[in-house]
């Protein structure tokens, strides 16, 4: 595992707290922050899967 996929599954993580946080107590902002924070995770552990994959390959 490399540091893009750990950083972006814990920033995952993180996202999906707040999200989570956001709906529970009705705050609109704090939910779509987290959505996005989460979405950010994902891409960046994705990036972080692909790069050790083409690692893995040569």
């Amino acid at each position: 595992m490399n540091k893009d996929q750990v950083k972006g599954r814990f920033e995952e993580a993180k996202g999906k707290i707040k999200e989570v946080t956001g709906q529970a107590v009705g705050n609109k902002s704090l939910e779509a922050k987290g959505n996005i924070q989460k979405n950010v995770g994902k891409i960046q552990a994705g990036f972080g899967d692909v790069k050790s994959e083409v690692k893995s390959k040569i």
